[in-house]
């Protein structure tokens, strides 16, 4: 679609909007798979002042029901058009553009309300230094970009970040649609993608799908969503020869520290890191261990919309503006952040810290395994041991053969006690292990 017809689309939607009642500050559910019309109708909800809720049209429909319930969404916008819910009015905070809610890997997934300042200023707090400084409003270059390939839902936080990213940057944006690593590299190919980015699992199916073998024009790939372990993006990298950045950030504070190609460049070495900080965030790492590993704290320009009881960051901040991320990190001497885990899956097992990612990616080196999770588990005499749960490839017995993998790259505390075999690992929409369900055996 050229922007001419997306104004046309955006402008009738509005109108369609308007003449059922909905008005600025009013709260509006959009319910729509990932496509052209999504974007439209997001924009038309803008178009008239009111506030977008997302809803991703895989989940259950008793997970949507509560989200449009908490947010008193008036309408919802789906494939047979525009449904008024019975909701009464409730006016949003001056300035709200749209609501995402956060992971739940922990418990339930809260509300953030994100605004139209706020989100331009952390667009623009990565693009400007991807530009070497030039802000987003000087004169384009002289070759535009190429298009910007959207390959997560747009129900996300991600999807619309990278939807306003790329127009934001003047290129096209190019919606995938459901993950597939055939159908991510054909796009690829057929619209010359050089830069995109990826969730930690599509890197991983993309590495072990024989049949992509290829991934040409793209030379970078910005891994978003969740960390991304350097056995990961070296097997990515290895495969295909496309360089792999990490980047760090949270739906309430945006992206906060990534990578400049500068730095890509100039820091082969530092593939893992997340990148350093971007222009206007501080960086602080509280109490440290003797690895220089403590809780990352960070102060960005700005942040998600809330007061009060409704702010998703109520507890986190202190009294000089720095949040709580909940991760540990360690920052080395050139300014490069490490993430070494949440502090809540953090395993202290008899004084021993164990990061389960670290054990997850050795499970996955072997051939059988097809999902990991590793939790901690309460023990009489360490405090915690950590517990593997696997999905196996058939039904082979793989106890001893994990066991002595382990050994073979962890040092002897870090080996799980138990490997226990599951259907399937609960993960959120953008790949995070649930681990509360795995500890707690809530498992489909």
């Amino acid at each position: 679609m050229t922007r001419a017809e997306v104004e046309a689309a955006v402008a009738a939607r509005a109108t369609e909007l308007a003449d059922l009642g909905v008005w600025r500050g009013d709260t509006v559910a959009v319910a729509l798979p990932d496509s052209c019309e999504f974007v439209i109708a997001m924009f038309a909800v803008w178009r008239v002042g009111a506030v977008m809720v997302p809803l991703n049209v895989r989940a259950p429909e008793r997970e949507r029901a509560q989200q449009i319930e908490a947010t008193h969404a008036t309408v919802v916008v789906g494939p047979d058009g525009v449904t008024p819910t019975g909701a009464a009015t409730v006016d949003a905070p001056a300035g709200a553009a749209f609501v995402t809610w956060t992971s739940g890997t922990t418990g339930t997934p809260k509300p953030i309300r994100h605004g139209h300042a706020e989100y331009l200023e952390l667009l623009d707090r990565v693009l400007v230094p991807l530009r070497g400084g030039a802000s987003s409003t000087a004169t384009p270059p002289a070759r535009p970009p190429t298009p910007n390939l959207v390959p997560v839902a747009l129900a996300l936080n991600a999807g619309i970040y990278n939807v306003l990213f790329g127009w934001r940057a003047g290129a096209a944006v190019v919606i995938l649609g459901r993950f597939a690593p055939e159908t991510f590299a054909a796009t690829v190919a057929r619209y010359g993608i050089r830069s995109t980015v990826l969730p930690p699992a599509a890197i991983a199916m993309l590495a072990d799908a024989p049949e992509v073998t290829d991934l040409a024009p793209l030379r970078y790939v910005r891994s978003v969503t969740a960390p991304l372990s350097p056995l990961a993006a070296r097997r990515f990298t290895g495969k295909f020869g496309v360089s792999v950045l990490n980047g760090y950030g949270q739906a309430e504070l945006g992206e906060v520290i990534g990578w400049t190609a500068a730095d890509a460049r100039d820091h082969p070495e530092k593939v893992g890191a997340v990148g350093r900080a971007h222009p206007g965030v501080d960086l602080r790492i509280g109490e440290r261990d003797g690895d220089g590993v403590g809780r990352l704290l960070v102060r960005p320009p700005r942040r998600a919309l809330g007061a009060g009881a409704d702010d998703p960051l109520a507890g986190r901040v202190d009294a000089e503006g720095f949040v709580d991320t909940g991760d540990l990190a360690r920052v080395d001497d050139d300014g490069f952040v490490w993430i070494e885990g949440r502090s809540g899956d953090l395993i202290n097992r008899g004084g021993n810290k164990v990061f389960p990612d670290a054990v997850e990616e050795v499970l996955l080196l072997h051939p059988s395994v097809l999902d990991a999770g590793v939790v901690g588990e309460p023990d009489d005499r360490l405090g915690e041991v950590p517990v593997a749960y696997v999905v196996t490839d058939g039904d082979v017995e793989l106890d001893a053969e994990l066991d002595a993998l382990c050994r073979e790259h962890l040092v002897p505390y870090k080996v799980p006690v138990a490997f226990r075999r599951v259907a399937t690992i609960p993960r959120t929409d953008v790949g995070k292990i649930r681990r509360s369900e795995l500890r707690t055996g809530r498992l489909s």
